[in-house]
């Protein structure tokens, strides 16, 4: 690449990199990561806050200009080939005369890169990298960084750092009436913008729509080398309209008109390693059955259903549910869902074991209790559990009905927890 030009843009996004922000702390303990000489990888859907997170590192550590190397790959100035990283690096030490800690966005870009990262690691340098295809990072990742790296798998914003970044603080552990219609209000907000922070910022859920042609046609059509475009758009549509509902490749050949199964599962497969959406499996002792049983997309930001898939007054239950799912998994949690004569839609396993029910509701009433307290109460069973959990996101009971043995929690409190 033409080395006026190079430096020319390293000069451009170092400027930009370090220009001052209202940033918040990610509810992600960065400790470890501080501390650690592996290669530290950040993976996540685009524009949820990854570049951000290399800035608070980038912050924390300390690091003076002449320290740090910063290069974004998504930018279309550039060329993308292996030889690239050598030059970012030889610039470098041309400028500031010493090895740099780098922090690289969009790594999965350049061919190579893990080549050079874990040369790089050798060499005993320090490497904060980026980016937004799952498949490609974890390939690479375990070819040539198997045991050397450290991943932190970024989501937008939670419930609780939606509130952070709109500046609202409340006392949750004791709040007023006033508060909890206060919180309530501003739940029933997030679920409708999501957690994508610039949409956030500016109320504005049109973004989305250039989110969603930029995850579609750069991370996915142009990288799979895809033909059948409005095909796959066909089959992201469906699922943003019917988000934690159960799915079947049938259904999807049949709205998308893909002639082809083995198509389909690629298509939904490439949706989820752009990080687009999730897939929940049924759980089964067997994993054979597992992976034949159907599956429950979520969206990785409700604001995708919202904006692109339905009427958002018409269906908070299941945006309730998106919400709740995403939650567990920012915790770690490793999720499935119960189906037997009954419904329960979460549970939670640990080891070996089920360890957790969960059911999710976003208006409890007197017509759909017995239903809920069901799908709960079979899961229980099942697995030998004393106590469920029933999320709440508004409690219209005439009285309390619930069996002692399942505990009702608001969903913005179970949120903030």
């Amino acid at each position: 690449m033409d080395t006026q030009l190079l430096h020319q843009i390293i000069t451009d996004q170092k400027e930009a990199f370090n220009r001052p922000r209202n940033l918040i702390e990610r509810e992600v303990d960065l400790k470890p990561y501080l501390k650690t000489k592996q290669v530290v990888v950040i993976t996540g859907i685009r524009r949820c806050g990854k570049s951000s997170l290399l800035y608070l590192i980038k912050e924390k550590l300390g690091l003076k200009e002449n320290q740090f190397c910063y290069f974004n790959f998504d930018d279309e100035r550039i060329i993308h080939e292996s030889e690239l990283l050598d030059q970012i690096y030889l610039a470098h030490i041309e400028e500031y005369k010493q090895d740099p800690v780098f922090f690289f966005d969009e790594i999965q870009n350049v061919p190579k890169w893990e080549k050079f990262v874990n040369r790089m690691h050798e060499k005993g340098l320090r490497l904060f990298v980026t980016g937004s295809n799952a498949n490609l990072l974890s390939s690479e990742i375990a070819t040539s960084l198997t045991g050397r790296n450290k991943t932190i798998t970024l989501y937008p914003f939670s419930f609780s750092e939606y509130l952070k970044i709109t500046g609202k603080n409340y006392v949750t552990d004791t709040p007023s009436s006033k508060q909890v219609s206060l919180i309530q209000s501003d739940l029933t907000d997030y679920m409708r913008l999501g957690g994508m922070p610039l949409v956030i910022a500016e109320d504005d859920l049109d973004l989305i729509n250039q989110y969603f042609q930029d995850i579609l046609y750069r991370d996915i059509v142009a990288r799979y080398r895809i033909q059948q475009v409005n095909e796959l758009k066909q089959i992201a549509l469906y699922l943003f309209a019917n988000t934690s509902k159960l799915f079947s490749y049938a259904t999807l050949q049949s709205v998308s008109g893909v002639k082809s199964t083995y198509s389909v599962k690629s298509y939904v497969e490439y949706l989820e390693q752009s990080y687009l959406f999730s897939y929940l499996k049924k759980f089964d002792y067997s994993v054979k059955k597992q992976l034949m049983n159907s599956r429950k997309a979520f969206v990785v930001d409700t604001a995708f259903a919202n904006h692109l898939g339905f009427q958002f007054s018409e269906n908070k239950g299941r945006l309730l549910e998106n919400c709740v799912y995403l939650q567990l998994l920012r915790q770690g949690k490793q999720v499935f869902y119960h189906s037997a004569k009954k419904e329960c839609d979460f549970l939670i396993q640990k080891g070996l074991k089920i360890t957790e029910a969960i059911q999710v509701c976003y208006e409890l009433n007197d017509l759909n209790i017995q239903r809920e307290v069901d799908g709960l109460n079979e899961a229980m069973q099942i697995h030998s559990l004393k106590k469920g959990t029933l999320i709440i996101g508004r409690n219209q009971l005439k009285k309390s009905v619930l069996p002692q043995h399942m505990h009702a929690v608001p969903a913005w409190q179970w949120l903030l927890q």
